[in-house]
């Protein structure tokens, strides 16, 4: 079994949770090295990681020909730099989303990507969320007939501000739309593919330097699909909503997977990824009736990326996603600054 040498460049809660805390539980993965100069990080990756070097300088692991994967988990405005140098280096990257903060930067750092051996994937992980493996199922057994309306929502209740948080400063890609609406835009292109027309109404809710609530509306010939996303929502909306000429699905709840790794509960104990049974979906049909979350899984994401490293097998989620996620975001905004909808171009 080859090992996949791997080195991750900042370790803030993505780095440390979504990323570390996965590849931990992976045999075929060594995490050889964290670059990271924030004192109180070093600290934490020096406890939760043993055996890694903690790196002060990114030219020391493009240098190093041993590292195969390199995990890019920084604030968005430095995505396209540390991208571009490691691929220009013969590195595979897997990249926080969003992927860039332009189209423009997206499409070059894919030329980088076909100019070179490595490849280049987006962590799109809500993917492997149980609630949307479970929405995926119905939608291709398309248990709710043919489906019209389509609702997503990933909302929170903040009404502060997080003191030095990069997402809610004056910086380009910060905010929640460049934050949430990737994750809920990757969501309805993997099911639906690019919509025909886009619709943007994005706001500073809580007065504030940035947005913090949006709401997206993707058109498809005989389909509306909804994407929202709030820091003001007190009170518990439903996850997914869809409608169908049999029928509804509603589901409440967001995935576990994030408080589990946060907890410490990882992909290789029996609990993780299950849902509370509370929060089951409720199917209505001919009768109406719960239906059981499917197990939610993000190490699917990344025996895909070993795959993909050891035996060439196509990616999952691969640069164009991300593209074409970028592609949609921009839309939004211009969609917002013209307050009309906005023909995508295919």
């Amino acid at each position: 079994m080859k090992k996949i040498n791997v080195a991750i460049i900042g370790y803030g809660l993505s780095g440390r949770v979504f990323h570390a805390s996965i590849l931990k539980t992976m045999d075929y993965f060594k995490i050889k090295y964290v670059l990271t100069s924030n004192p109180t990080r070093i600290k934490q990756a020096r406890k939760d990681l043993k055996d890694t070097i903690i790196a002060s300088h990114l030219a020391d692991i493009l240098s190093d020909d041993s590292i195969d994967l390199i995990i890019i988990s920084t604030p968005n405005t430095s995505h396209y730099d540390l991208c571009a140098a490691a691929i220009k280096a013969g590195k595979s990257v897997i990249i926080e989303k969003p992927f860039t903060l332009t189209t423009h930067d997206a499409l070059r750092l894919i030329d980088l990507e076909h100019d070179n051996p490595g490849f280049i994937s987006v962590y799109h992980n809500r993917r492997f969320d149980g609630d949307f493996l479970t929405v995926k199922q119905i939608v291709n057994e398309e248990k709710l007939g043919r489906l019209v309306e389509f609702e997503s929502h990933f909302d929170r209740f903040r009404n502060t501000f997080k003191e030095n948080a990069w997402r809610e400063k004056d910086l380009p890609g910060s905010g929640v739309l460049f934050d949430l609406g990737p994750h809920l835009i990757d969501q309805a292109l993997d099911l639906f593919g690019l919509p025909q027309e886009v619709y943007a109404d994005i706001s500073d809710q809580r007065r504030g330097p940035v947005d913090d609530a949006f709401e997206i509306i993707l058109y498809y010939t005989e389909l509306k699909v909804t994407l929202k996303a709030g820091m003001l929502v007190k009170e518990a909306l439903p996850r997914f909503i869809l409608h169908g000429t049999n029928g509804s699905f509603v589901k409440y709840g967001m995935d576990v997977q994030e408080d589990q790794l946060k907890d410490g509960i990882l992909p290789d104990q029996e609990l993780y990824g299950l849902d509370n049974k509370d929060n089951w979906g409720i199917i209505n049909t001919n009768e109406r009736q719960n239906i059981e979350t499917i197990k939610g899984d993000y190490s699917i994401y990344y025996h895909n990326i070993y795959q993909a490293l050891t035996q060439s097998k196509s990616l999952l989620i691969d640069s164009t996603d991300g593209f074409n996620t970028m592609r949609v975001l921009e839309a939004a905004l211009h969609s917002n600054k013209l307050h009309q909808r906005i023909k995508f171009k295919h």
